[in-house]
């Protein structure tokens, strides 16, 4: 199992570049299986999750190619509706190709998803639209059993807003014989980038980067190719990573639209930030200003970034509030920040940094995708060295992040 080997308080600097959106890229993976033939995606980085929703595109009968960040999904062949066990209880976002096989087969087996440590993520939302589309759902030996002869359009009302169920609802509607009208939609640019893939296919979808959708239902779609969207949680980190380091930064290859959020939160912390078209750059403030944050659908702040404000808040002069409305248990990483010499108490879904002097380096363990993130911009930041375990997250979500920072200055190794 690899770890990494952090030695921190090295003068960091210089350009580093964004990949293309994990988010964005694993629902349209799916998405390629609603047009027969094959569809191209290019900006994909390679990533953990990536080759596992590949292989289980594999599973369906795909033929899936990845190179050069280059991944051509040709759906010619697809003849199974079942996505098994062994590969979606490794990754929460397998729940995707639950509405496309549905679209294509009238009938889904999905075994319930796994592959995430940061609480409850139940799917009841996801199955309710199913329903909406007149689908009949059972749960049978830890799969979802889902048949529809004829999906029609139907008006959906999501209680909370929620990304996946969103992108499954749009992937099922698309296909549906009728209107399907989706009220309290996820508004994130990844459900942005999917209504692109799919108007590009052919389907016809109003409302976009609004609350409500409007699908009218089409009989066929065809395969296409796309430049996938940049990355802008990765983006964020690499932000609060130079904050964190007192180092100027030129991120490259994302939107600063995506980010307005952070980008504001930053400001407020001291940063000096200069937007350009396809660039952000950041100058770190002189004194870490503590500021307070509150995790919510975007517009916003991303709950993929909290771990990492989090991070920076540690070095803060002063106290801020962390609340995570969005994944209450979303905190496993205070303990790890707090053996680096961190302040940090939690109450439920809220956290109190009180920011101190120095980090000091220690041996400490990620526990998600994000964590994972937040511990080596603290590892940066500390003084000494830390070693980091169960990297095997960050792998998930970033591609060969070592090698990037390393570009700008960072001492971080990856040992076998």
């Amino acid at each position: 199992m690899d770890k990494f080997i952090v030695t921190g308080g090295k003068k960091l600097g210089g350009t580093i570049s964004v990949s293309g959106a994990k988010n964005a890229i694993l629902p349209i993976m799916t998405a390629t299986l609603l047009a027969k033939g094959k569809s191209t995606l290019t900006n994909v980085p390679n990533l953990v999750d990536i080759q596992m929703m590949a292989n289980l595109l594999r599973a369906l009968g795909a033929k899936v190619e990845f190179e050069n960040d280059t991944i051509t999904i040709d759906s010619t062949r697809v003849n199974s509706h079942k996505a098994p066990y062994e590969l979606v209880s490794k990754m929460r976002a397998s729940i995707y190709v639950l509405g496309p096989l549905l679209a294509i087969f009238g009938k889904a087996k999905v075994s319930f998803p796994g592959g995430c440590a940061i609480g409850t993520r139940p799917v009841d939302l996801h199955l309710k639209a199913m329903e909406t589309f007149g689908t009949k759902i059972k749960i049978e030996n830890g799969y979802i059993l889902a048949n529809c002869k004829l999906l029609k359009g139907a008006e959906i009302f999501f209680e909370k807003v929620s990304v996946g169920a969103t992108c499954n609802a749009l992937m099922t509607a698309v296909l549906a014989n009728g209107t399907t009208t989706i009220y309290n939609a996820a508004k994130e640019p990844e459900i942005a980038n999917l209504i692109d893939f799919l108007n590009k296919m052919g389907a016809k979808i109003e409302g976009q980067n609004s609350s409500t959708l409007k699908i009218f239902g089409v009989k066929n779609l065809q395969p296409i190719a796309m430049k996938m969207m940049p990355d802008r949680i990765e983006a964020g980190t690499f932000l609060i990573a130079a904050a964190t380091t007192n180092t100027q930064i030129i991120v490259q290859n994302c939107s600063a639209t995506h980010l307005q959020i952070l980008i504001n939160k930053l400001r407020e912390v001291g940063c000096t930030i200069k937007i350009n078209e396809n660039s952000i750059e950041l100058m770190p403030p002189k004194i870490i200003k503590a500021v307070d944050i509150q995790t919510l659908p975007y517009p916003g702040f991303p709950t993929d970034l909290q771990a990492q404000f989090m991070a920076l808040m540690t070095l803060s002069n002063g106290t801020s509030i962390i609340e995570d409305t969005i994944f209450p248990d979303r905190f496993i990483h205070v303990a790890e920040l707090n053996r680096l010499d961190a302040n940090i108490k939690i109450n439920k879904n809220i956290a109190t940094v009180t920011g101190v002097k120095k980090l000091s380096g220690a041996e400490i363990m990620a526990s998600d995708l994000r964590a994972s993130a937040a511990l080596v911009i603290a590892g940066l930041a500390a003084k000494g060295e830390t070693t980091i375990s169960r990297i095997y997250h960050i792998d998930r979500g970033y591609d060969k992040i070592e090698e990037k920072l390393q570009k700008i200055g960072a001492n971080i190794t990856r040992v076998k």
